[in-house]
């Protein structure tokens, strides 16, 4: 292994109230707005209670512009249903990823089944930035399964590559600057290197379980900062750890960013808004059964 980067810092998650949902939020934090080129990272774990209706639950038509926000989903399912006409169910293990490029309207659901039968739906969503020259294009969304991830798999621990390649493993997702994005579990004593560019700014978070990472003690929801100071990141497991890694190359643009847009200037947020506005994002009509 490389020279091991050193933690910049640990920052325990802090929960936050969205629309009446209590969910953990890792990014951004008090030391940090964002970690170019992630702007947000929410882990959400939450019970439906059952004997609903679809509509009744998860987060209805919202629009997005600029960025990509991706949902990896860990239990129960997510649907996906867009003003492009992708309707989509992503079951635990997989992936929803979705460029908004110019302007979509999307909604995010519990699959019908779910609410009717009710259950645990535990899922991270984060945010990551899009280049100045690539902000306007046209969206795109991959739904990926677990079984389509291509997955590495070690000693005690695996680990799926959603993005970026690694080890000669190349992750499905289509990215518009270079980064590393996985998802993975390690079980108690088992142990797990990993290498990654020192360009590339990095952060892992934990859902459950502890580590010692590069020699520090980190725990459940904490957010681990890496210094870009080394490639090794090293693993060991002190109980059964379920994370995430995400890593990328600075764009190094101004971001501007209100609600469900991200641009680089308030200009192009304005023009977002009154578009969104105008119906120029598509509309999107959710029918029920």
């Amino acid at each position: 292994m490389k020279h091991l980067r050193s933690i910049h810092q640990i920052i325990p998650s802090q929960k936050v109230n969205m629309g009446g949902h209590i969910i953990e939020q890792p990014l951004p934090n008090k030391l940090m707005e964002q970690l170019d080129p992630f702007l947000l990272v929410h882990h959400a774990e939450w019970e439906l209670q059952g004997n609903q209706r679809q509509q009744e639950v998860g987060i209805g038509g919202h629009p997005h512009r600029g960025f990509s926000p991706v949902t990896f989903v860990f239990q129960g399912d997510i649907r996906h249903r867009d003003s492009f006409g992708n309707d989509q169910v992503v079951k635990a293990g997989g992936t929803q990823w979705m460029h908004a490029g110019k302007g979509v309207i999307h909604s995010e659901r519990p699959s019908a089944e779910l609410a009717e039968k009710g259950g645990t739906q535990e899922i991270i969503q984060f945010w990551v930035n899009t280049p100045a020259k690539h902000k306007m294009e046209m969206p795109y969304y991959l739904p990926l399964e677990e079984a389509a991830t291509p997955t590495l798999e070690g000693d005690g621990f695996n680990v799926q590559i959603v993005a970026g390649e690694y080890k000669g493993i190349r992750g499905p997702a289509k990215t518009f600057s270079p980064m590393l994005l996985m998802r993975g579990t390690i079980q108690t004593d088992a142990a797990a290197e990993f290498e990654i560019p020192t360009d590339y700014n990095t952060l892992m978070y934990l859902l459950d379980g502890s580590l010692v990472i590069n020699g520090q003690s980190a725990t459940a929801k904490d957010l681990i900062w890496f210094k870009n100071d080394g490639e090794g990141v090293a693993l060991s497991a002190t109980k059964d750890t379920r994370f995430i890694l995400l890593s990328g190359e600075p764009i190094g643009e101004e971001v501007a960013s209100y609600g469900p847009f991200v641009m680089n200037t308030q200009t192009e947020i304005m023009e977002a808004l009154r578009d969104a506005q105008m119906g120029k994002m598509g509309v999107l009509i959710e029918d029920f059964d």
